[in-house]
């Protein structure tokens, strides 16, 4: 059965997870779904694509599919990792890219918020960065992704904490651009999603891909590089990953 459904209407294409019994958890069969749907999207020239879950339930998305980890001793977010491409994709995509969250999102879910161009939430909206709970070390690229949108305060209190941040505070430090009542998210996603189709999509396209560069234009040189990079394998290499993945897996608290 397919893990999310799509569909494209008056130039606007909707991506919908549809995993409800893994709480739409990122597995690499849903994200080649995603991806083959924003190839497509673009073929068919979308001029707004709105990322969304078939459901309104307690959680958007759990995140990076915790069973598709390594287990010990590799890095757990190489470049060719499937959400690392996904997340690619979205930045990639030529029109803007809209999240309408509903529940909670969790790990490499808010990572792939981050990475859309504009987020809508309601009250039931929250969002959490997970690694500090797995002992995983993030990736560079994903950590850019968050100072890029958030004051470095607000990153900092999400990565050491690992806590969620509701959606009246989401909203107040820019995780969302806006939150909205439950009866009103759709058409309110929908309606700007209809205001894109309606500007030049050359300029957007332009403007989009321009900011993309510009936020990533984070010059470092190949010896700061090493040096983040082996910050990175030696805690993948170290217990506290090891013991993260386990402790998740067992459903029991970590002993870091």
């Amino acid at each position: 059965m397919p893990l999310i459904r799509t569909s494209l209407a008056d130039a606007i294409g909707t991506i919908a997870f549809d995993r409800d019994t893994k709480r739409n958890a990122l597995s690499a069969e849903l994200i080649a779904e995603c991806i083959a749907a924003f190839d497509e999207f673009k073929n068919m020239h979308a001029r707004a694509v709105v990322l969304r879950s078939v459901t309104a339930g307690k959680v958007w998305s759990a995140g990076h599919d915790i069973d598709e980890l390594p287990k010990a001793d590799v890095d757990p977010l190489p470049y060719n990792d499937p959400l690392e491409q996904l997340l690619r994709a979205v930045k990639a995509f030529p029109a803007p890219v809209i999240a309408m969250v509903q529940g909670s999102v969790w790990g490499g879910a808010c990572d792939l918020v981050m990475a859309c161009d504009l987020v809508y939430g309601d009250e039931t909206s929250s969002f959490a960065i997970t690694p500090a709970k797995l002992g995983l070390p993030y990736n560079v690229v994903g950590l850019l992704n968050f100072l890029s949108r958030l004051p470095l305060n607000v990153v900092k209190e999400m990565f050491f904490s690992a806590d969620p941040i509701a959606a009246d505070r989401a909203e107040r430090v820019g995780i969302v651009n806006r939150i909205v009542p439950a009866a009103e998210l759709e058409q309110i996603t929908y309606a700007m999603a209809r205001t894109f189709t309606t500007r030049s999509s050359a300029a957007i396209a332009s403007a989009k891909e321009s900011i993309r560069v510009l936020s990533e234009a984070t010059p470092i040189n190949p010896q700061t590089f090493e040096y983040l990079h082996g910050l990175r394998r030696g805690v993948y290499f170290g217990p506290d990953y090891h013991e993260g993945v386990a402790s998740f897996l067992e459903k029991r608290k970590p002993k870091f």
